[in-house]
Protein backbone atom coordinates (compact mmCIF):
# COMPACT_ATOMS: atom_id res chain seq x y z
CA UNK A 1 0.00 0.00 0.00
CA UNK A 2 1.36 3.41 -0.92
CA UNK A 3 1.69 5.78 2.04
CA UNK A 4 -0.74 8.28 0.57
CA UNK A 5 -3.41 5.64 -0.10
CA UNK A 6 -4.22 5.04 3.53
CA UNK A 7 -7.92 5.91 3.59
CA UNK A 8 -10.27 3.00 3.06
CA UNK A 9 -13.72 1.68 3.93
CA UNK A 10 -14.20 -0.11 7.25
CA UNK A 11 -13.85 -3.88 7.49
CA UNK A 12 -14.73 -6.13 10.40
CA UNK A 13 -11.89 -6.71 12.86
CA UNK A 14 -11.46 -8.38 16.23
CA UNK A 15 -12.68 -6.83 19.45
CA UNK A 16 -9.85 -7.20 22.00
CA UNK A 17 -8.80 -3.85 23.47
CA UNK A 18 -5.94 -2.54 25.59
CA UNK A 19 -8.01 0.34 26.98
CA UNK A 20 -11.74 -0.13 27.39
CA UNK A 21 -14.17 2.38 25.91
CA UNK A 22 -15.06 5.26 28.21
CA UNK A 23 -18.15 4.38 30.25
CA UNK A 24 -19.71 7.69 29.23
CA UNK A 25 -20.13 6.27 25.73
CA UNK A 26 -21.14 2.74 26.70
CA UNK A 27 -20.91 0.19 23.90
CA UNK A 28 -22.03 2.55 21.14
CA UNK A 29 -20.43 1.89 17.77
CA UNK A 30 -17.62 4.39 17.23
CA UNK A 31 -18.11 7.04 14.57
CA UNK A 32 -14.50 6.65 13.42
CA UNK A 33 -11.71 4.18 14.08
CA UNK A 34 -8.12 5.05 13.19
CA UNK A 35 -6.32 1.78 12.49
CA UNK A 36 -2.75 0.74 13.17
CA UNK A 37 -1.07 4.09 13.67
CA UNK A 38 2.16 4.54 15.56
CA UNK A 39 0.56 6.43 18.43
CA UNK A 40 2.48 9.08 20.35
CA UNK A 41 0.00 9.77 23.14
CA UNK A 42 1.49 13.12 24.22
CA UNK A 43 2.90 11.96 27.55
CA UNK A 44 6.41 11.32 26.24
CA UNK A 45 5.99 7.56 26.58
CA UNK A 46 7.26 5.25 23.87
CA UNK A 47 5.25 4.92 20.68
CA UNK A 48 2.65 2.11 20.40
CA UNK A 49 1.10 0.64 17.25
CA UNK A 50 -2.60 0.68 18.19
CA UNK A 51 -6.08 1.79 17.15
CA UNK A 52 -7.93 4.89 18.30
CA UNK A 53 -11.74 5.20 18.29
CA UNK A 54 -13.64 8.49 18.11
CA UNK A 55 -17.32 9.14 18.80
CA UNK A 56 -18.68 12.66 18.60
CA UNK A 57 -15.99 15.05 19.80
CA UNK A 58 -14.22 12.59 22.10
CA UNK A 59 -11.76 9.72 21.98
CA UNK A 60 -13.70 6.69 23.22
CA UNK A 61 -11.18 3.85 23.10
CA UNK A 62 -7.49 3.19 22.54
CA UNK A 63 -6.10 -0.29 21.98
CA UNK A 64 -5.46 -3.25 19.71
CA UNK A 65 -8.09 -4.60 17.33
CA UNK A 66 -10.90 -2.28 18.37
CA UNK A 67 -14.44 -3.08 17.14
CA UNK A 68 -15.41 -1.76 13.73
CA UNK A 69 -16.48 1.84 13.50
CA UNK A 70 -19.00 3.50 11.24
CA UNK A 71 -16.01 4.65 9.21
CA UNK A 72 -12.34 3.83 9.41
CA UNK A 73 -9.01 5.22 8.32
CA UNK A 74 -5.98 3.00 7.87
CA UNK A 75 -2.97 4.80 9.37
CA UNK A 76 -0.42 2.00 9.19
CA UNK A 77 3.00 3.55 8.65
CA UNK A 78 1.95 6.96 9.97
CA UNK A 79 2.42 8.60 13.34
CA UNK A 80 -0.68 9.73 15.23
CA UNK A 81 -0.43 12.38 17.93
CA UNK A 82 -2.73 14.70 19.85
CA UNK A 83 -3.45 17.86 17.89
CA UNK A 84 -0.68 20.38 18.31
CA UNK A 85 -1.12 23.29 20.71
CA UNK A 86 0.43 26.62 19.77
CA UNK A 87 1.01 28.18 23.17
CA UNK A 88 1.94 31.56 21.67
CA UNK A 89 -0.14 32.34 18.59
CA UNK A 90 -1.16 35.50 16.77
CA UNK A 91 -3.97 33.84 14.80
CA UNK A 92 -6.55 36.09 16.42
CA UNK A 93 -8.93 38.07 14.20
CA UNK A 94 -7.44 36.46 11.08
CA UNK A 95 -9.52 33.38 11.94
CA UNK A 96 -12.60 35.45 11.17
CA UNK A 97 -11.13 36.60 7.85
CA UNK A 98 -10.56 33.00 6.70
CA UNK A 99 -12.07 30.47 9.07
CA UNK A 100 -10.38 27.57 7.28
CA UNK A 101 -7.13 28.51 9.11
CA UNK A 102 -5.16 27.12 6.18
CA UNK A 103 -1.59 27.75 7.33
CA UNK A 104 -2.41 26.48 10.81
CA UNK A 105 -4.45 23.32 10.28
CA UNK A 106 -1.97 22.07 7.66
CA UNK A 107 0.76 22.13 10.31
CA UNK A 108 -1.34 19.96 12.61
CA UNK A 109 -2.26 22.81 14.95
CA UNK A 110 -5.66 22.26 16.57
CA UNK A 111 -5.53 24.81 19.41
CA UNK A 112 -4.38 28.43 19.16
CA UNK A 113 -3.53 30.28 22.37
CA UNK A 114 -3.97 33.94 21.44
CA UNK A 115 -4.08 37.26 23.31
CA UNK A 116 -0.29 37.34 23.46
CA UNK A 117 2.34 40.04 24.00
CA UNK A 118 -0.01 42.21 26.03
CA UNK A 119 -2.30 42.73 23.05
CA UNK A 120 -5.48 40.71 23.43
CA UNK A 121 -8.70 41.26 21.47
CA UNK A 122 -9.91 43.96 23.84
CA UNK A 123 -11.26 44.99 26.20
CA UNK A 124 -11.70 48.04 23.98
CA UNK A 125 -12.88 51.55 24.64
CA UNK A 126 -15.76 52.85 22.53
CA UNK A 127 -13.23 54.49 20.20
CA UNK A 128 -11.08 51.36 20.00
CA UNK A 129 -14.09 49.20 19.26
CA UNK A 130 -15.34 51.54 16.51
CA UNK A 131 -11.87 51.79 14.96
CA UNK A 132 -11.44 48.00 14.87
CA UNK A 133 -14.97 47.42 13.58
CA UNK A 134 -14.57 50.00 10.81
CA UNK A 135 -11.19 48.61 9.71
CA UNK A 136 -12.46 45.05 9.46
CA UNK A 137 -15.65 46.09 7.71
CA UNK A 138 -13.80 48.12 5.09
CA UNK A 139 -10.91 45.69 4.60
CA UNK A 140 -12.64 42.31 4.88
CA UNK A 141 -16.39 42.84 5.06
CA UNK A 142 -16.42 41.36 8.56
CA UNK A 143 -18.57 42.65 11.39
CA UNK A 144 -16.83 42.83 14.77
CA UNK A 145 -19.63 42.36 17.30
CA UNK A 146 -17.64 41.84 20.51
CA UNK A 147 -15.58 44.11 22.74
CA UNK A 148 -13.41 41.84 24.87
CA UNK A 149 -11.64 38.45 24.88
CA UNK A 150 -14.59 36.52 26.31
CA UNK A 151 -16.81 38.03 23.63
CA UNK A 152 -14.24 36.90 21.06
CA UNK A 153 -14.52 33.33 22.38
CA UNK A 154 -18.30 33.53 22.00
CA UNK A 155 -17.82 34.64 18.39
CA UNK A 156 -15.43 31.74 17.80
CA UNK A 157 -18.15 29.38 19.05
CA UNK A 158 -20.55 30.82 16.47
CA UNK A 159 -17.98 31.01 13.66
CA UNK A 160 -16.61 27.48 14.20
CA UNK A 161 -13.24 27.97 12.50
CA UNK A 162 -11.01 25.04 11.65
CA UNK A 163 -9.07 25.33 14.91
CA UNK A 164 -9.85 25.73 18.59
CA UNK A 165 -9.04 29.04 20.27
CA UNK A 166 -8.11 29.89 23.85
CA UNK A 167 -7.07 33.37 24.89
CA UNK A 168 -5.09 35.26 27.45
CA UNK A 169 -5.79 38.84 28.52
CA UNK A 170 -3.17 41.42 27.58
CA UNK A 171 -1.92 43.91 30.15
CA UNK A 172 -1.42 46.35 27.27
CA UNK A 173 -5.09 46.12 26.36
CA UNK A 174 -6.09 46.73 29.97
CA UNK A 175 -3.65 49.60 30.39
CA UNK A 176 -4.61 51.17 27.09
CA UNK A 177 -8.27 51.17 28.10
CA UNK A 178 -7.84 52.42 31.67
CA UNK A 179 -4.60 54.47 31.69
CA UNK A 180 -4.14 55.22 28.00
CA UNK A 181 -0.74 55.83 26.42
CA UNK A 182 0.53 57.98 29.28
CA UNK A 183 4.03 57.09 30.47
CA UNK A 184 3.22 57.09 34.18
CA UNK A 185 2.30 54.63 36.90
CA UNK A 186 -1.32 53.62 37.20
CA UNK A 187 -3.17 55.23 40.08
CA UNK A 188 -4.71 53.07 42.79
CA UNK A 189 -8.13 53.61 41.25
CA UNK A 190 -6.86 52.67 37.77
CA UNK A 191 -5.14 49.61 39.19
CA UNK A 192 -8.37 48.49 40.81
CA UNK A 193 -10.23 48.88 37.52
CA UNK A 194 -7.63 46.86 35.59
CA UNK A 195 -7.68 44.08 38.18
CA UNK A 196 -11.47 43.96 38.13
CA UNK A 197 -11.51 43.73 34.33
CA UNK A 198 -8.91 40.97 34.37
CA UNK A 199 -10.83 39.02 37.01
CA UNK A 200 -14.00 39.34 34.94
CA UNK A 201 -12.25 37.96 31.86
CA UNK A 202 -10.64 35.09 33.77
CA UNK A 203 -14.03 34.17 35.25
CA UNK A 204 -15.40 34.27 31.70
CA UNK A 205 -12.92 31.64 30.47
CA UNK A 206 -9.60 33.37 29.69
CA UNK A 207 -6.54 31.40 30.72
CA UNK A 208 -3.82 33.84 31.74
CA UNK A 209 -2.28 37.30 31.60
CA UNK A 210 0.16 38.32 28.89
CA UNK A 211 2.56 41.23 28.59
CA UNK A 212 4.56 42.66 25.70
CA UNK A 213 7.06 44.85 27.48
CA UNK A 214 8.95 45.96 24.36
CA UNK A 215 5.72 47.53 23.09
CA UNK A 216 3.49 50.34 24.25
CA UNK A 217 1.32 50.65 26.22
CA UNK A 218 2.20 47.25 27.75
CA UNK A 219 5.80 48.25 28.47
CA UNK A 220 4.74 51.41 30.30
CA UNK A 221 3.83 49.18 33.24
CA UNK A 222 6.58 48.83 35.82
CA UNK A 223 7.32 45.63 37.71
CA UNK A 224 5.16 46.60 40.68
CA UNK A 225 2.15 47.13 38.41
CA UNK A 226 2.72 43.77 36.73
CA UNK A 227 2.90 42.04 40.09
CA UNK A 228 -0.35 43.63 41.26
CA UNK A 229 -2.13 42.64 38.08
CA UNK A 230 -0.74 39.10 38.13
CA UNK A 231 -2.04 38.51 41.66
CA UNK A 232 -5.50 38.21 40.10
CA UNK A 233 -4.31 34.85 38.73
CA UNK A 234 -3.25 33.55 42.14
CA UNK A 235 -4.96 30.28 42.90
CA UNK A 236 -6.20 29.75 39.34
CA UNK A 237 -3.07 28.00 38.08
CA UNK A 238 -3.07 30.17 34.96
CA UNK A 239 0.27 31.70 33.91
CA UNK A 240 1.69 35.15 33.51
CA UNK A 241 3.14 34.99 29.97
CA UNK A 242 5.71 37.65 29.19
CA UNK A 243 7.30 38.97 26.06
CA UNK A 244 10.06 40.37 28.20
CA UNK A 245 11.32 43.93 28.39
CA UNK A 246 14.46 43.08 26.44
CA UNK A 247 15.82 40.15 24.45
CA UNK A 248 19.35 41.28 23.64
CA UNK A 249 21.79 43.40 25.67
CA UNK A 250 19.57 43.47 28.78
CA UNK A 251 18.21 39.94 28.41
CA UNK A 252 19.28 38.63 31.80
CA UNK A 253 17.71 41.50 33.70
CA UNK A 254 14.52 40.96 31.71
CA UNK A 255 14.47 37.26 32.62
CA UNK A 256 14.95 38.17 36.28
CA UNK A 257 12.03 40.60 36.09
CA UNK A 258 9.69 37.97 34.62
CA UNK A 259 10.70 35.48 37.30
CA UNK A 260 10.33 38.12 40.00
CA UNK A 261 6.77 38.88 38.91
CA UNK A 262 5.88 35.21 39.16
CA UNK A 263 7.60 34.84 42.52
CA UNK A 264 5.99 37.91 44.12
CA UNK A 265 2.54 37.29 42.64
CA UNK A 266 2.82 33.56 43.37
CA UNK A 267 1.69 32.54 39.89
CA UNK A 268 3.14 30.35 37.12
CA UNK A 269 5.35 32.04 34.52
CA UNK A 270 5.60 31.43 30.77
CA UNK A 271 8.50 33.29 29.15
CA UNK A 272 7.51 34.00 25.57
CA UNK A 273 9.80 33.13 22.63
CA UNK A 274 13.03 32.97 24.67
CA UNK A 275 16.02 34.15 22.66
CA UNK A 276 19.37 35.95 22.78
CA UNK A 277 19.55 38.46 19.91
CA UNK A 278 22.80 39.66 18.41
CA UNK A 279 26.08 37.77 18.20
CA UNK A 280 27.55 39.57 21.21
CA UNK A 281 24.66 38.19 23.27
CA UNK A 282 24.65 34.58 22.12
CA UNK A 283 26.42 33.48 25.32
CA UNK A 284 23.51 34.81 27.35
CA UNK A 285 21.23 31.98 26.24
CA UNK A 286 23.02 29.61 28.63
CA UNK A 287 22.96 32.21 31.40
CA UNK A 288 19.23 32.79 30.88
CA UNK A 289 18.54 29.06 31.04
CA UNK A 290 20.49 28.83 34.30
CA UNK A 291 18.39 31.64 35.81
CA UNK A 292 15.23 29.82 34.78
CA UNK A 293 16.48 26.48 36.10
CA UNK A 294 17.40 28.04 39.45
CA UNK A 295 13.99 29.71 39.74
CA UNK A 296 12.35 26.38 39.01
CA UNK A 297 14.44 24.74 41.72
CA UNK A 298 13.36 27.52 44.09
CA UNK A 299 9.70 26.76 43.49
CA UNK A 300 8.68 29.06 40.62
CA UNK A 301 6.48 27.19 38.12
CA UNK A 302 8.30 28.55 35.09
CA UNK A 303 8.47 27.38 31.47
CA UNK A 304 9.25 29.08 28.19
CA UNK A 305 8.50 28.72 24.50
CA UNK A 306 10.37 29.35 21.27
CA UNK A 307 9.77 29.17 17.52
CA UNK A 308 12.19 27.07 15.41
CA UNK A 309 13.83 29.87 13.42
CA UNK A 310 16.82 32.18 13.88
CA UNK A 311 14.87 35.30 12.90
CA UNK A 312 12.08 37.14 14.69
CA UNK A 313 9.24 39.32 13.42
CA UNK A 314 8.10 42.66 14.76
CA UNK A 315 7.42 46.22 13.62
CA UNK A 316 10.10 48.32 11.94
CA UNK A 317 9.53 50.93 14.63
CA UNK A 318 11.01 48.47 17.13
CA UNK A 319 14.44 49.38 15.82
CA UNK A 320 13.92 52.47 17.98
CA UNK A 321 13.73 52.66 21.81
CA UNK A 322 10.29 52.12 23.33
CA UNK A 323 10.54 55.41 25.24
CA UNK A 324 10.21 57.25 21.92
CA UNK A 325 7.25 55.15 20.77
CA UNK A 326 4.82 56.20 23.48
CA UNK A 327 1.67 58.04 22.51
CA UNK A 328 1.03 56.16 19.28
CA UNK A 329 2.51 56.14 15.79
CA UNK A 330 1.93 59.80 14.99
CA UNK A 331 3.72 60.91 18.15
CA UNK A 332 6.59 58.58 17.26
CA UNK A 333 6.83 60.01 13.73
CA UNK A 334 6.88 63.54 15.11
CA UNK A 335 9.86 62.61 17.29
CA UNK A 336 11.66 61.23 14.23
CA UNK A 337 11.26 64.64 12.57
CA UNK A 338 12.07 66.71 15.66
CA UNK A 339 15.69 68.00 15.47
CA UNK A 340 16.01 67.65 19.25
CA UNK A 341 15.36 63.90 19.21
CA UNK A 342 16.17 62.91 15.61
CA UNK A 343 19.91 62.40 16.14
CA UNK A 344 19.39 60.25 19.26
CA UNK A 345 16.83 58.14 17.44
CA UNK A 346 19.12 57.66 14.45
CA UNK A 347 21.99 56.52 16.67
CA UNK A 348 19.74 54.11 18.55
CA UNK A 349 18.43 52.63 15.30
CA UNK A 350 21.91 52.21 13.83
CA UNK A 351 23.10 50.57 17.05
CA UNK A 352 20.19 48.12 16.93
CA UNK A 353 20.95 47.22 13.31
CA UNK A 354 24.63 46.75 14.17
CA UNK A 355 23.56 44.40 16.96
CA UNK A 356 21.75 42.24 14.41
CA UNK A 357 24.60 42.43 11.89
CA UNK A 358 23.95 44.95 9.12
CA UNK A 359 21.05 46.48 7.18
CA UNK A 360 20.50 43.20 5.35
CA UNK A 361 19.63 41.65 8.70
CA UNK A 362 16.38 43.63 8.43
CA UNK A 363 13.78 42.24 6.02
CA UNK A 364 10.56 44.09 5.25
CA UNK A 365 7.55 41.82 5.72
CA UNK A 366 4.51 44.07 5.33
CA UNK A 367 3.69 47.57 4.10
CA UNK A 368 0.83 49.54 2.65
CA UNK A 369 0.03 49.41 -1.06
CA UNK A 370 2.12 52.48 -1.94
CA UNK A 371 5.33 50.77 -0.80
CA UNK A 372 4.50 47.21 -1.82
CA UNK A 373 7.80 47.17 -3.74
CA UNK A 374 9.59 46.80 -0.40
CA UNK A 375 7.81 43.63 0.76
CA UNK A 376 10.19 40.73 1.19
CA UNK A 377 13.25 42.84 0.48
CA UNK A 378 16.35 43.21 2.63
CA UNK A 379 16.71 46.80 3.73
CA UNK A 380 20.32 47.14 2.64
CA UNK A 381 19.61 45.74 -0.82
CA UNK A 382 16.50 47.89 -1.19
CA UNK A 383 18.46 51.00 -0.30
CA UNK A 384 21.18 50.24 -2.84
CA UNK A 385 18.62 49.55 -5.55
CA UNK A 386 16.89 52.87 -4.90
CA UNK A 387 20.13 54.79 -4.54
CA UNK A 388 19.46 55.99 -0.99
CA UNK A 389 21.06 55.44 2.40
CA UNK A 390 19.47 52.64 4.43
CA UNK A 391 18.49 54.80 7.40
CA UNK A 392 16.87 57.32 5.07
CA UNK A 393 14.88 54.48 3.50
CA UNK A 394 13.80 53.34 6.95
CA UNK A 395 12.37 56.79 7.63
CA UNK A 396 10.73 56.89 4.21
CA UNK A 397 8.96 53.58 4.79
CA UNK A 398 7.77 54.59 8.25
CA UNK A 399 6.44 57.94 7.00
CA UNK A 400 4.71 56.41 3.98
CA UNK A 401 2.95 53.84 6.17
CA UNK A 402 2.08 56.00 9.19
CA UNK A 403 4.60 54.05 11.26
CA UNK A 404 3.11 50.62 10.52
CA UNK A 405 5.71 48.53 8.70
CA UNK A 406 6.43 44.87 9.45
CA UNK A 407 9.97 43.56 9.64
CA UNK A 408 11.87 40.33 10.15
CA UNK A 409 15.10 40.55 12.11
CA UNK A 410 17.78 37.96 11.38
CA UNK A 411 19.77 37.89 14.59
CA UNK A 412 19.86 34.57 16.49
CA UNK A 413 22.08 31.49 16.39
CA UNK A 414 21.13 28.01 15.23
CA UNK A 415 23.00 26.44 18.15
CA UNK A 416 20.98 28.39 20.70
CA UNK A 417 17.73 27.71 18.87
CA UNK A 418 18.27 23.94 19.05
CA UNK A 419 19.36 24.17 22.69
CA UNK A 420 16.29 26.17 23.72
CA UNK A 421 13.89 23.90 21.83
CA UNK A 422 15.40 20.77 23.39
CA UNK A 423 15.49 22.09 26.97
CA UNK A 424 13.19 20.19 29.37
CA UNK A 425 11.36 23.40 30.33
CA UNK A 426 10.86 24.57 26.75
CA UNK A 427 7.83 24.26 24.48
CA UNK A 428 7.30 25.11 20.83
CA UNK A 429 5.36 28.11 19.62
CA UNK A 430 4.89 29.72 16.23
CA UNK A 431 4.51 33.35 17.36
CA UNK A 432 2.79 33.62 13.99
CA UNK A 433 -0.54 34.39 12.42
CA UNK A 434 -2.91 32.52 10.15
CA UNK A 435 -2.35 32.92 6.41
CA UNK A 436 -3.30 31.37 3.08
CA UNK A 437 -1.73 31.51 -0.39
CA UNK A 438 -5.00 32.96 -1.69
CA UNK A 439 -7.42 35.69 -0.70
CA UNK A 440 -6.93 38.52 1.77
CA UNK A 441 -4.44 36.62 3.95
CA UNK A 442 -1.99 36.09 1.08
CA UNK A 443 -0.52 39.58 1.13
CA UNK A 444 2.91 40.67 2.26
CA UNK A 445 5.92 38.53 3.01
CA UNK A 446 5.28 37.21 6.53
CA UNK A 447 7.68 35.23 8.66
CA UNK A 448 7.54 31.59 7.49
CA UNK A 449 6.77 30.46 11.04
CA UNK A 450 3.08 31.08 10.35
CA UNK A 451 3.20 28.18 7.87
CA UNK A 452 6.01 25.94 9.04
CA UNK A 453 6.86 25.97 12.76
CA UNK A 454 5.52 22.59 13.84
CA UNK A 455 6.62 20.58 10.77
CA UNK A 456 10.02 22.28 11.06
CA UNK A 457 10.41 21.05 14.63
CA UNK A 458 9.54 17.47 13.68
CA UNK A 459 11.47 17.49 10.42
CA UNK A 460 14.57 19.63 10.88
CA UNK A 461 15.15 19.42 14.63
CA UNK A 462 13.96 15.86 15.30
CA UNK A 463 14.57 13.82 12.16
CA UNK A 464 17.41 15.71 10.48
CA UNK A 465 19.52 17.11 13.32
CA UNK A 466 18.51 14.84 16.19
CA UNK A 467 18.25 17.72 18.65
CA UNK A 468 15.44 15.90 20.47
CA UNK A 469 13.48 12.66 20.18
CA UNK A 470 10.11 12.43 18.50
CA UNK A 471 8.42 11.39 21.76
CA UNK A 472 9.85 14.45 23.53
CA UNK A 473 8.96 16.81 20.70
CA UNK A 474 5.35 15.58 20.63
CA UNK A 475 5.09 16.04 24.40
CA UNK A 476 6.32 19.64 24.04
CA UNK A 477 3.51 20.51 21.62
CA UNK A 478 0.68 18.55 23.25
CA UNK A 479 0.39 17.50 26.89
CA UNK A 480 3.05 19.91 28.16
CA UNK A 481 1.30 23.12 27.03
CA UNK A 482 -2.11 21.65 27.91
CA UNK A 483 -0.96 21.09 31.48
CA UNK A 484 0.59 24.55 31.67
CA UNK A 485 -2.79 25.99 30.74
CA UNK A 486 -4.74 23.55 32.97
CA UNK A 487 -6.52 21.98 30.00
CA UNK A 488 -6.59 18.40 31.23
CA UNK A 489 -8.81 17.00 28.45
CA UNK A 490 -6.63 18.15 25.55
CA UNK A 491 -3.10 17.35 24.47
CA UNK A 492 -3.34 13.61 25.12
CA UNK A 493 -4.65 10.47 23.42
CA UNK A 494 -6.75 8.60 25.96
CA UNK A 495 -10.44 7.74 26.37
CA UNK A 496 -12.46 10.80 27.34
CA UNK A 497 -10.06 13.34 25.85
CA UNK A 498 -11.22 15.63 23.08
CA UNK A 499 -10.60 14.13 19.64
CA UNK A 500 -8.01 16.64 18.45
CA UNK A 501 -5.64 14.46 16.42
CA UNK A 502 -2.94 14.78 13.77
CA UNK A 503 -1.42 12.07 11.59
CA UNK A 504 1.95 12.72 9.97
CA UNK A 505 4.74 10.90 8.23
CA UNK A 506 7.94 11.16 10.32
CA UNK A 507 10.02 10.38 7.24
CA UNK A 508 8.73 13.27 5.14
CA UNK A 509 7.18 15.93 7.37
CA UNK A 510 8.86 19.25 6.62
CA UNK A 511 8.26 22.96 6.35
CA UNK A 512 8.30 24.45 2.85
CA UNK A 513 7.82 28.14 3.65
CA UNK A 514 10.94 30.28 3.32
CA UNK A 515 11.77 33.90 4.08
CA UNK A 516 11.75 34.66 0.35
CA UNK A 517 8.66 32.57 -0.43
CA UNK A 518 6.65 32.19 2.78
CA UNK A 519 3.19 31.32 1.42
CA UNK A 520 3.83 27.59 1.09
CA UNK A 521 2.12 24.76 2.95
CA UNK A 522 4.20 22.11 4.72
CA UNK A 523 4.34 18.49 3.58
CA UNK A 524 3.87 15.20 5.39
CA UNK A 525 0.66 16.01 7.31
CA UNK A 526 -2.21 14.08 5.66
CA UNK A 527 -4.85 14.05 8.41
CA UNK A 528 -6.06 16.50 11.06
CA UNK A 529 -9.14 16.02 13.24
CA UNK A 530 -10.57 18.79 15.44
CA UNK A 531 -13.18 17.84 18.04
CA UNK A 532 -13.94 14.73 16.02
CA UNK A 533 -14.32 16.62 12.73
CA UNK A 534 -12.01 15.51 9.91
CA UNK A 535 -10.73 18.84 8.61
CA UNK A 536 -7.65 17.73 6.69
CA UNK A 537 -7.85 14.48 4.73
CA UNK A 538 -5.19 13.18 2.34
CA UNK A 539 -3.48 16.53 2.84
CA UNK A 540 -6.44 18.51 1.52
CA UNK A 541 -8.81 20.75 3.45
CA UNK A 542 -12.26 19.18 3.64
CA UNK A 543 -14.04 22.43 4.49
CA UNK A 544 -15.56 20.74 7.55
CA UNK A 545 -14.86 22.96 10.56
CA UNK A 546 -14.85 21.76 14.16
CA UNK A 547 -13.11 24.50 16.13
CA UNK A 548 -14.58 26.19 19.17
CA UNK A 549 -13.68 28.56 21.96
CA UNK A 550 -11.73 26.76 24.67
CA UNK A 551 -12.30 28.17 28.14
CA UNK A 552 -10.41 27.63 31.35
CA UNK A 553 -11.27 25.03 33.94
CA UNK A 554 -12.84 27.63 36.23
CA UNK A 555 -15.37 28.80 33.64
Amino acid sequence: MRRRDFFRTATAVGAATLVAPSSAFGQRRADLVLRGANVFDGTGREVREIDVAVTGDRITAVGNALPAGSSEIDLRGFALAPGFIDIHSHADLSLLVNNKAESRIRQGITLEVVGQDGGSIGPWSDAGFEDTRNRYRSSYGIDIDFRDPTGFLDRIDRERPAVNVATMVGNGALRGLIVGNSDRPATDAEMSKMKALLAEQITGGCIGLSSGLEYTPSGLADEAELVQLATVLRGTGYPYASHMRNEDDRLLGAVEEALHVGRLADVPVQISHLKAQGQRNYWKADAALKLIEQARADGVDVHFDRYPYTAYATGLSNLFPSAYRTGGNQAFLRRLRDPESASRLEKACRDKVALLGDWNSVQISSTGASTAWARGGLLGDLARTRGVEAYALTLELLEANSGSVGMIGHGMSEENTAKILAHPLGMLCSDGGSYAPYGPLSGGSPHPRGYGSFPRLLGHYVRDSGALTLETAIHKVTQMPARKLRLQDRGIIEPGAFADLVAFDPATIADQATFNNPHQYPIGVPLVIVNGVVTLREGEHTGDLGGRGVRGSGY
